[in-house]
């Protein structure tokens, strides 16, 4: 009775932690998907990625992607986009993104993305320092 116990504990365990690994695959890919949309210059799908509180701020497209030109320029253009740790605690996911920009110099972004009704992840906030800068 004991070993049927324990491993009932070691699978609940193992699924919660594949459970998080496919919630922060799915996160990435949201942001992986936003940052090739911004590659391509697709406002419309960039814009798919965000969350509904960033559409109340930014209500149409061309707007949203002005903002990310002007404010977010490594984000935009760059020449490298690596992911690196992620933290999640209940429907957040937040995810650093070591950044290259098309100047050469090094930022890290910090997002954070929320599960939707649906079950999805849509891009709450990206913070962006240069790399080395204290917050």
């Amino acid at each position: 009775m004991r070993i049927a116990a324990l491993l009932v504990a070691i699978s609940l365990v193992f699924s919660s932690a594949a459970a998080l690994a496919n919630d922060v695959a799915a996160a990435q890919g949201v942001i992986r998907a936003q940052e090739q949309a911004f590659v391509r210059d697709d406002a419309s799908a960039a814009y798919s990625h965000a969350a509904p509180a960033i559409k109340e701020i930014f209500p149409a497209p061309d707007i949203f992607m002005s903002m990310v030109r002007n404010g977010y320029a490594p984000v935009y253009r760059h020449k490298s986009f690596e992911f690196g740790e992620s933290k999640s605690e209940g429907g957040w996911i937040a995810q650093r993104v070591h950044i290259i920009d098309a100047n050469g110099e090094a930022w890290e972004a910090l997002y954070t993305l929320e599960q939707q009704p649906d079950g999805s992840y849509k891009i709450t906030g990206c913070s962006l320092l240069k790399a080395g800068q204290s917050v």
